[in-house]
């Protein structure tokens, strides 16, 4: 490889930041995933999804960025960031649009969702707007179903301001006495279990409409209730976020699962950082109330409805109305793994086959797992778990390995941030039954995707792989795009391997013959990619660099790309998250372009492309977004695509995401993200255009399956007609 090129032509610090910040780039994005829940191209009830996804995504920003910064401002450190801002004037902005952006995310809902659903026949009401028939349906609801698990917590001189778990639903309530008028008001805190449903659908509502009432809403009502004697003046519903860093030192620790199971218990009782409350709140209540969780006026959201929209995700299941969702899609089963005559082994040892999820099905990976499980010849399968589903056919199938003898090893990463407990709680279970349950590399993350099956055949063992873009979660898979890659080359499944043994065993730096692995290789191999682009396009070659990421900050990638567009390479970026490369800016990108795209499925696939490399070093998937943190901190892979076929298909994808005008947005340099125009063109959605091309693939596949089988009973024609 060329050296890499260097960053003398970019401009220097005088000039102004050459970098958008991380935290206000990641706020950027969830402004973007809130505009589809405004928009009117989305079924109603998915506008609600997306709705749900802002506030999920401004929990975690405030329980690890936000946190983070905090952490910063109260030790004193006065560091800049990339962008040149210090902690504490970045904790103020970052305040700043964070609250702007939740009162944003209310009004969607108040001003444009709730009424719509209101003309569907689907209501939300307060329980004082309930009828009579409705009122003594959620009267009987209360008592039968929410009553006996409430636990009134009166705080009192012997009763101190309770332990509020981490992002649990609450009500601070002021009371008087009703005897002693004199008395001086009480306060209580009633936390509401999380066992119960947050939303409560009223039966028998008669004319087939639907009405609902959130949970907090009938508590607040009759939470007087809990509290014979007195008289209830008031009841606020509150919630708090807490810092969820888990802190501990890996070179310290003697058992791993051990010590994160201790700092999952203690991460509930972690420093508050937010305090969401109902705005009609009494001043003196919340004044209290900050001063018992150590927080400022500056933490506070002040909230006019329901605390905490995700709980709206539940909405689409609980009813049946397509007309308001999108519609049903199945995916393929690519013709590769159709022949039911032939084992999937049998058609992996003869080619390699490329998957494209959600349209491609995701049931050739589970079956490729639960064959191995089953299959005799199988001596031994190892994967990586990162995430999972709740149910996992994926863990199903490694433990019904090991109870068949087989020697099975699964890596997992119990760091997963947010999916902790559930790994803590699946690899108890893997070793039950016989696993080998192993966790990496001390001191990393293992991010990578990747699973290993060594397989007896003709007196001789045969190694197949299946490495991937997404994690091994049948679930999020009808959701998040990504690519899987069955393969049986001895390149690449020897590669495998000794990835496993670097993971499982003892080992200097290792060599690999085809994937690239950071913290190794990746880092410096894309740099020197970039570079030689570069060098091409000085030689005055075309060049071109296409690259899809969830995240692109790691600065010396950036310097690269501004290099490189700064001699006539052509730079395609798309991006969904975080941002921090300033494109289309005279002198130091006007070649690089960047394209964030939301839509009904979770860009999540990483794609890197380099025009000008090495036939079979040109195009790469992989597990790592462009982050110091998947170059540095993380055990990553991408492998490179050699089969032309696959290489066109994906080439063809890339060209396709920079046409989209639908559902698209490009960067400008100021930092906004604009609608692409569509000037003369026709709205086009990749996304959408993925599914039909599935659809009609499928509908192929299947004619020419029943057209075979037709001809083997010698009815082709008739049948057909």
């Amino acid at each position: 490889m060329t050296p890499r090129a260097t960053s003398s032509k970019l401009p220097s610090a005088k000039d102004g930041p050459r970098y958008f910040n991380r935290e206000l780039s990641w706020l950027a994005f969830n402004e973007r995933v809130l505009d589809q829940a405004f928009s009117t191209q989305y079924p109603l009830l998915e506008r609600t999804r997306f709705l749900s996804f802002v506030s999920s995504n401004l929990d975690q920003f405030y329980e690890i960025r936000v946190a983070g910064l905090m952490q910063k401002v109260d030790a004193g450190i006065t560091r800049p960031s990339l962008d040149g801002s210090s902690p504490q004037a970045l904790l103020k902005e970052v305040r700043k649009k964070a609250e702007a952006m939740s009162q944003r995310e209310y009004k969607c809902w108040r001003e444009e969702l709730q009424p719509a659903l209101r003309k569907e026949g689907i209501s939300f009401k307060s329980v004082e707007k309930l009828t009579k028939p409705e009122f003594s349906w959620l009267r009987a609801y209360f008592r039968r179903e929410v009553y006996p698990v409430l636990t009134p917590l009166a705080i009192d001189p012997t009763h101190p301001f309770p332990l509020i778990l981490n992002k649990s639903l609450n009500l601070i309530v002021s009371l008087r006495s009703s005897r002693r008028k004199n008395a001086k008001p009480l306060m209580a805190v009633v936390p509401v279990p999380r066992i119960l449903p947050r939303l409560v659908r009223i039966e028998n509502v008669p004319g087939g409409k639907e009405t609902f009432v959130f949970l907090s809403e009938v508590v607040r009502h009759f939470v007087g209730d809990l509290f014979p004697g007195h008289v209830e003046e008031g009841a606020w519903a509150f919630r708090i976020t807490r810092n969820s860093h888990l802190y501990f030192d890996e070179e310290e620790v003697e058992n791993l699962l051990l010590t994160i199971e201790e700092e999952l218990h203690n991460l509930r009782k972690g420093a508050a950082v937010r305090l969401e409350i109902d705005d009609e709140v009494k001043p003196e209540i919340l004044d209290y109330l900050l001063h018992s969780i150590n927080l400022s006026q500056q933490d506070v959201i002040r909230i006019n409805g329901p605390i905490n929209l995700y709980r709206l995700m539940s909405l689409p299941d609980m009813l049946e109305r397509q007309d308001l969702k999108f519609t049903p899609f199945e995916a393929r089963i690519p013709q590769a793994f159709a022949n039911t005559g032939k084992s999937i082994f049998q058609t992996l040892s003869k080619e390699d086959v490329l998957l494209h999820h959600p349209y491609d099905s995701f049931s050739p990976v589970v079956d490729f797992l639960k064959s191995a499980a089953e299959d005799p010849e199988v001596f031994a399968i190892k994967l990586t778990l990162y995430r999972t589903s709740g149910d996992s056919p994926i863990v199903k199938a490694l433990m019904d390995a090991a109870r068949n003898g087989k020697q099975v090893t699964a890596l997992v990463e119990l760091k997963a941030r947010f999916d902790e407990e559930a790994n803590v709680q699946w690899s108890r279970r893997m070793e039950e039954v016989g696993v080998h349950v192993v966790y990496g590399l001390r001191g990393l993350k293992t991010h990578c995707k990747c699973c290993l099956v060594v397989r007896r055949e003709k007196n001789k063992l045969r190694k197949y792989a299946h490495l991937g873009t997404g994690n091994y979660n049948p679930s999020t898979a009808r959701t998040y795009t990504d690519f899987s890659l069955f393969t049986s080359k001895p390149s690449y499944t020897s590669d495998a391997a000794n990835l496993f043994n670097t993971l499982t065993g003892y080992t200097r730096k290792p060599r690999f013959k085809r994937l690239l692995v950071a913290p190794f290789y990746f880092h410096q191999t894309m740099l020197d990619l970039i570079a030689n682009e570069t060098k091409a396009a000085n030689r005055g070659k075309q060049a071109r660099i296409a690259i899809k990421v969830n995240s692109l900050i790691d600065p010396e990638c950036i310097d690269a790309l501004y290099a490189a567009s700064q001699v006539g390479v052509r730079v395609d970026l798309v991006v969904r998250g975080i941002c921090g490369l300033k494109p289309q800016v005279k002198g130091l990108s006007e070649n690089v372009t960047v394209r964030s795209l939301l839509g009904r499925f979770l860009e999540h696939s990483r794609v890197f492309y380099f025009k000008n490399a090495p036939k079979g070093q040109r195009t790469f998937l992989g597990s790592p977004d462009w982050m110091p943190r998947n170059f540095f901190r993380r055990v990553e892979i991408a492998f490179p695509v050699e089969e032309e076929k696959q290489e066109a298909q994906i080439l063809q994808m890339l060209d396709d995401y920079m046409a989209d005008n639908k559902y698209a947005t490009e960067l400008k340099e100021t930092g906004r993200y604009l609608k692409v125009p569509r000037r003369s063109r026709k709205a086009y959605s990749v996304q959408e255009c993925l599914i039909e091309e599935s659809i009609l693939a499928r509908e192929k596949e299947n004619l020419g399956r029943a057209s075979g089988k037709a001809k083997d009973k010698g009815e082709g024609d008739e049948e057909y007609a």
